[in-house]
């Protein structure tokens, strides 16, 4: 099957745009940029712990890098629902991280907050293709028996 998930583009700067799509965690609204280049899907700590039990989120032995930041400590947390359009990928073992600086980014350029940042684990995982043209990205999962 394939499901497509609307993309609202939002724009940065004077000639750049990130990605945004809408998505469920647990049965709630979530606001997830879609980053090519990011290898792991991360969710802010802080927003997550409104979507699911905190308990849930544990401190992970291991700093991550990236999101134009030097190290910083990660957390881990599963997902029972994350539901992307159609898609459902359910227990999913998540990384937190706090992503108060690009919130900070987005509140000065007139922006709500993002929860996450959908990355390559499961753009690859599930062979996205991403339609500027559509403003769709598009999904790739078997049907549930």
């Amino acid at each position: 099957m394939i499901t497509s998930v609307p993309i609202r583009f939002l724009k940065i700067e004077h000639d750049g745009f990130h990605l945004l799509i809408k998505t469920q965690i647990n049965g709630k609204s979530a606001s997830i940029l879609i980053d090519t280049g990011a290898s792991k899907t991360v969710f802010d700590k802080e927003r997550l712990a409104k979507l699911i039990k905190t308990e849930l989120i544990r401190e992970h032995d291991r700093l991550s890098t990236g999101l134009g930041t030097t190290n910083m400590q990660s957390h881990q947390a599963v997902i029972k629902k994350f539901k992307l359009g159609d898609l459902v990928v359910e227990n999913y073992m998540s990384v937190a991280l706090d992503l108060s600086h690009v919130n900070e980014t987005y509140a000065r350029l007139g922006y709500k907050p993002i929860d996450g940042v959908l990355g390559s684990d499961i753009l690859k995982e599930y062979k996205a293709v991403i339609d500027y043209e559509k403003k769709i990205l598009k999904l790739k999962f078997s049907k549930k028996k």
